[in-house]
């Protein structure tokens, strides 16, 4: 018997999508086959906990995990024999694990014979939704500026894993979905489903990202903003030139339109840049500078 999917992930039976996204990307980091590469126990374990997850994440099929446990999949079949026996005038009939029991042969058989599809003949009501498989993946924020590859480990139609190279486009965020088409785990009845990278951000020590635009700190000695001149600004990629006016202020920012993040969809598309200025005062003045300083402030500057 397969184990729980709330026990696999490590979770209450009343845990919220958001406690269940974050077990799953904990579990699938720790155990994915490039991080334990040759250990058939991750392996096997990272298999468990997509499965676990598939279900979990999708309100439809926990619903009917809830109600019908293992044989969540052929909950549609269990509520039409249900119905079935209650219109021949039966009482309703609850199914239990019981009765799907190996005693019980093939399910296709049995539904088949239920419903007029009878000599082994699965029913053409039996077609299942492909299983959908997340997977999580962590970029840098120049990654997202330009673009990426990753190679994953997929699942392949024997149960082996192979490696995939999954293309990232620009412009993706925190929480972007990247579909591979046909990539995810085979359903009932063969039939792949998709496969979903979800993405996350890691911390840059250097922009601060918000939807697509960009904010950097400009570091600038005390004369420029004062007399006015001009500072060098890093973008990803690019370096431009920016003139302060004279009497700008520390912390004042200046937008360099277009010089931000691509837009995911439409990289040839462009958030802005915000350049802060932060003045850079010295730490120990000389004597020279002291007397600057001292005549400034006598001039009540």
């Amino acid at each position: 018997m397969a184990r729980d999917y709330y026990e696999v992930l490590g979770v209450s039976r009343k845990a919220t999508d958001k406690e269940i996204r974050s077990a799953y990307r904990r579990l699938a980091r720790k155990h994915h086959p490039d991080v334990n590469p040759g250990d058939k126990a991750s392996e096997a374990i990272f298999k468990e906990v997509n499965a676990a997850n598939d279900v979990l994440s999708d309100p439809e099929k926990r619903k009917k995990y809830d109600l019908y446990g293992e044989n969540w999949q052929h909950a549609d079949e269990i509520e039409r024999m249900q119905k079935a026996r209650g219109g021949r005038g039966g009482a309703s009939y609850r199914f239990t694990t019981t009765d799907f029991g190996e005693g019980l042969g093939d399910l296709g058989d049995m539904f088949g014979g239920l419903f007029g599809g009878g000599n082994g003949r699965r029913s053409t009501g039996m077609r299942r939704e492909p299983p959908r498989v997340e997977q999580p993946v962590d970029i840098t924020l120049e990654e997202a500026f330009h673009g990426t590859t990753r190679t994953l480990m997929v699942e392949g139609d024997h149960g082996d894993l192979r490696h995939l190279e999954v293309k990232i486009p620009p412009g993706v965020d925190n929480g972007s979905r990247v579909r591979i088409a046909g990539e995810g785990r085979a359903s009932f009845g063969g039939q792949r489903g998709d496969l979903y990278l979800v993405v996350s951000l890691r911390p840059s020590d250097k922009y601060e990202r918000k939807g697509d635009d960009l904010y950097v700190d400009v570091e600038t000695p005390l004369t420029t903003p004062v007399l006015g001149g001009e500072v060098e600004v890093q973008g990803i990629g690019r370096k431009v030139a920016l003139r302060l006016p004279p009497g700008t202020q520390n912390g004042q920012t200046f937008r360099l339109a277009g010089l931000g993040m691509p837009k995911l969809g439409s990289p040839d598309k462009r958030g802005d840049l915000f350049a802060r200025v932060k003045v850079r005062l010295p730490k120990e003045a000389s004597e020279a500078q002291r007397k600057l300083f001292e005549q400034l402030k006598e001039a009540g500057v």
